[in-house]
């Protein structure tokens, strides 16, 4: 489906598009590189940095990334719950959460902490159905509260609430432990020049309330 078409699809839905399709309008970069639009889609171009959407804190909401990696495996993320408007890159990586984005690690010294639909290093995944590229994938990302469910293609991948036991950090690049706030910024990761992701739609949709 044609981007444009799509994102009158998702609006139709109640879903807001945050990503209009043609420029960055309400989006901030930090760190190294920088986020550009290709053919409708917001890629990454070195790094690492964070391009994050600056007017406003989400929470009770479901936040929908759709997305696709260049090649058959790239590396990049979604951040939730920053609990500031951030100034540099590791800032949201320690303070927030990133939903990751990448199916390598059970094929580097990683673990499975680190794979598609994890929050990063901290839960384990519930199914792996994230796609090799360049198929297409869609993450949905609900904060309700202290509670975060990520669904990538549909099939819930993490299921986490405020305060559940964590793993130790086994790398300084991973993010500090500790508990984050129910209302936050959200962003994508620019991961480096030879990690890209492109992102066509970025929306959010209110939960809805009984």
């Amino acid at each position: 489906m044609p981007v444009a078409l799509q994102q009158v699809s998702s609006l139709n839905a109640g879903w807001r598009p945050l990503f209009n399709g043609s420029n960055l309008a309400g989006w901030k970069h930090v760190g190294k590189g920088n986020m550009s639009i290709e053919n409708g889609m917001i890629r990454g171009n070195g790094g690492m940095g964070l391009l994050y959407w600056s007017k406003e804190m989400f929470s009770n909401c479901t936040l929908r990334v759709v997305y696709r990696m260049q090649k058959e495996n790239s590396n990049s993320g979604v951040y939730i719950r920053i609990p500031v408007e951030p100034r540099e890159e590791w800032m949201p990586v320690h303070y927030g959460y990133e939903v990751q984005i990448d199916n390598r690690p059970e094929t580097s010294n990683e673990d499975e902490y680190h794979i598609t639909g994890t929050l990063y290093s901290l839960t384990k995944p519930l199914a792996k159905p994230g796609k090799r590229g360049p198929q297409w994938n869609t993450m949905d990302i609900t904060l309700d509260g202290p509670r975060t469910m990520v669904f990538v293609n549909g099939v819930k991948v993490t299921d986490y609430r405020e305060g559940d036991p964590v793993p130790t950090r086994k790398f300084d690049f991973e993010p500090y432990r500790g508990l984050r706030p129910n209302a936050g910024y959200i962003g994508l990761q620019n991961h480096g020049k030879d990690d890209i992701v492109y992102f066509k739609e970025v929306s959010v949709k209110p939960l809805a309330r009984k």
